[in-house]
């Protein structure tokens, strides 16, 4: 009851005149994003992060996630009618929404994935509403060891849940670490990894590695592999929407089914991609109409969808609640955080009632908001789509270099930013996780800083985490999730059929 008691106070600051033009404003812009190619959710939020430094805390946290839901939303719409997932997340919306559009269904199609997207939001923001709160109470109980064990835990989850081959995300997280480590030792004060360059000693700015990673790094790949789109009628039947969204409750399984999946991806840190083609699998494995899947199925749509805005909206409750982002996005929203001096974690839900609570309730609305503006402008947007890319790509590196600028007035965040723009380049075409590596920028000093505070505190002895019952169980579900792949390699290989006998006989009959 208390959480909805707080919920209230949380609407009464979230719907507001000011914060709802701001909502309007942030998902226009977010289905931007989503729609052109070379952009995202991550290098969306991170571009607008720099216009939001002079903003109260709520009014910008309430514009960035506005953002979000509209660039989640926006990957759908080109998905569905040009065959092109804005958002990595809406890959898999294109295996059976463009063959539906394709069909003559545009419409049916952009229904299903947008009524199927604000069930799997309403599904993340109800369990942040209620748990966000209890998991805070319990994290006011943690020491530097349980920190650590929780960031240990974040990092094993990317090895043994997030999708790509574990040594590129052992890799990934390393260059992370790395890079975090620059700039002054808060432990001993003393100065790492600066190659003699002044600037560094303040460390690498986040929002320059993000936008360098996702903005140029996408572009460049964009550049490479040229776009050929092939749109479909992107009219709105009115009256198909709502006979679209009124079927929806026959695949209530589905919908259950593919919330459960991306909560739990979002909440650990396997993310929107990984949770929008497990589901996908999942829901064709299951389905009595798997077969079919592929050619303009209806359950191919609502399952990635679902699981994509569950996963999506479900990230920022360990933000919130942990200080440990769920997924890149929810790790440039908590720089954000960082940037306009709140610290993530329990003492936020102590000290920044209003802030929190104010987030929470505009998910709500800002879900609402986005649903509608983005069936009232997909004709808009989707004439967009038909812009030379030679002209919006300029527009990107543009963008990209002010916003960099911006950070500290600093000509060597523009080159870092370009830098960081190679390293995304490379790790997308040698098919490396990004996710990982923004998530060790965004921690890595924090564990780092908990691992040799709990060293101290116990005089170099590793048994501190061990201490409890606590920090024990942590650190052995890391300790799991970091053995999972070999587990599993080593569980495929033993089920590996053997030579069958019949053939065996042959084959010796031929050697005779």
């Amino acid at each position: 009851m208390d959480n909805l008691g707080e919920l209230l106070h949380g609407f009464s600051i979230a719907v507001t005149v000011p914060h709802l033009v701001l909502m309007v404003v942030g998902v226009l812009l977010g289905i931007l994003v989503g729609v052109l190619p070379g952009l995202g959710a991550p290098n969306g939020v991170s571009l607008l992060l720099p216009l939001t430094f002079g903003m109260q805390p709520v009014s910008a946290i309430i514009l960035l996630s506005s953002m979000y839901w509209g660039a989640l939303f926006g990957g759908s719409v080109t998905s569905i009618l040009f065959n092109i997932p804005g958002e990595p997340s809406s890959v898999a919306t294109t295996f059976d929404g463009y063959p539906m559009a394709r069909d003559g269904r545009p419409t049916t199609a952009l229904a299903t994935a947008f009524g199927s997207a604000a069930f799997g939001a309403l599904v993340g923001v109800i369990l942040i509403t209620f748990l966000a709160s209890w998991v805070a109470q319990v994290a006011l109980a943690f020491g530097p060891a349980e920190y650590f064990a929780v960031y240990f835990l974040a990092f094993a989850s990317f090895v043994g849940m997030g999708g790509a081959a574990p040594i590129k995300t052992v890799v990934a997280l390393a260059i992370g670490f790395a890079i975090a480590a620059i700039g002054i030792d808060t432990v001993s004060g003393s100065v790492r990894l600066t190659m003699g360059v002044d600037e560094l000693v303040k460390g690498v700015s986040f929002v320059v590695a993000v936008m360098g990673l996702f903005g140029i790094g996408e572009l460049l790949v964009a550049v490479e592999e040229e776009f050929h789109a092939r749109a479909v009628s992107s009219k709105i039947d009115w009256a198909e929407v709502f006979r679209a969204v009124g079927r929806l409750p026959r695949h209530g399984v589905a919908l259950l089914r593919s919330a459960a999946i991306g909560c739990w991806m979002g909440i650990t840190p396997g993310g929107p991609t990984a949770a929008s083609f497990m589901s996908y699998g999942i829901a064709r494995r299951f389905s009595r109409r798997g077969r079919y899947f592929g050619t303009g199925e209806v359950e191919g749509i609502i399952s990635p969808e679902t699981a994509d805005h569950a996963a999506g909206t479900s990230a920022l409750l360990p933000m919130l609640s942990l200080g440990i982002p769920g997924s890149a996005t929810a790790a440039v929203m908590m720089g954000g955080l960082m940037i306009w001096g709140l610290n993530p974690g329990p003492m936020l839900f102590v000290d920044q009632k209003d802030f929190v609570w104010g987030l929470i309730a505009s998910m709500y609305v800002g879900n609402i908001v986005a649903v509608a503006l983005v069936l009232l402008t997909v004709p808009v947007f989707a004439a967009l789509m038909r812009i030379p890319f030679v002209v919006i790509a300029p527009l990107i590196v543009i963008i990209c270099v002010v916003g960099a600028y911006s950070v500290s007035n600093s000509y060597l965040d523009v080159v870092m930013m370009l830098g960081f723009g190679v390293i995304g380049y490379l790790f997308k075409k040698l098919f490396y996780p990004l996710a990982p590596l923004v998530l060790a920028i965004v921690i890595g000093d924090k564990a780092e800083d908990a691992f040799r505070q709990s060293m101290l505190m116990s005089k170099g002895s590793l048994g501190i985490f061990f201490a409890n019952k606590l920090v024990t169980c942590l650190i052995v579900a890391g300790i799991a999730l970091l053995l999972l792949p070999l587990v599993l390699q080593l569980a495929r290989l033993w089920r590996k059929p053997a030579v069958p006998a019949a053939d065996t006989t042959a084959q010796e009959k031929v050697i005779i």
